[in-house]
This record gives C-alpha cells, structure tokens and sequence, in this order.
C-alpha cells in the first residue's frame, strides 16, 4: 500500500511517498533529511501527538493552567487523556513544569503545566 503525507518534522514540509506493503521494510521517498524517514515510519506503524489543554485551578490569579504533555503519546489516547485533564483541579501556585497528571493513561508520559500562576 501507497500512502501520501507531508512531513512535520522541520519546516521543509517535505511531500513523502510512504510504501508500507511489507511493514518490516517501509520505503519512504521524497524526504529532503533524514527525520522525513523517521516521521513517516513512525505516522505509519505508531502514530504519535503532543496534547496541549487547560486545567482549572483554585485560589489562582487566573482559573485556569495551560497544559502539555511532555512528550508525545498514542495518538489513540488523547481523548482519553483530555479527559482525564477534564477532571483535574490544581491549587495555586502552579509552577511551570509541574507535573499536573503523572503518566498520563499509563502511556509512561507525564502531563505538565507550563504557565505560571499565582496565588491571589
């Protein structure tokens, strides 16, 4: 099978061709660097997202955090993930970097938050 996509690695946005007949031997054409094959393996066999969200917070100088994963999770898993942000109350202060879900849907990716806020 042939399959078309735009490589999101760099700003090149490079326009890959992606044959994944045989998965244990994917052939990528079209990248301009190296990370063109990497995105393209991994959007075909694995595909992975960063989430970004808010969560609320108490006795804050604003009510609510912005939030992201740490790194990129299953792409299968972020509405379970923004779920499990949904439920979620931090108390000020909120510090950026603070971890807000600890291995966010057992994926082994934490959820941090990554604006600072206040207590009033």
């Amino acid at each position: 099978m042939i399959k078309e996509m735009i490589c999101i690695s760099c700003p090149m946005g490079c326009r890959l061709t992606v044959d994944y007949t045989d998965l244990d031997n994917i052939k990528v054409t079209g990248n301009t660097c190296p990370r063109g094959v990497t995105y393209a393996v991994n959007e075909i066999t694995a595909p992975k997202r960063m989430v970004t969200g808010s969560v609320k917070v108490q006795g804050g100088n604003i009510a609510m955090v912005s939030v992201k994963t740490k790194d990129a999770i299953p792409k299968e898993l972020i509405f379970d993930c923004l779920q499990q942000l949904n439920q979620v109350t931090l108390t000020a202060p909120v510090h950026i970097g603070d971890v807000v879900v600890a291995n966010v849907c057992g994926c082994g990716v934490d959820v941090i938050a990554t604006k600072e806020i206040v207590a009033k």
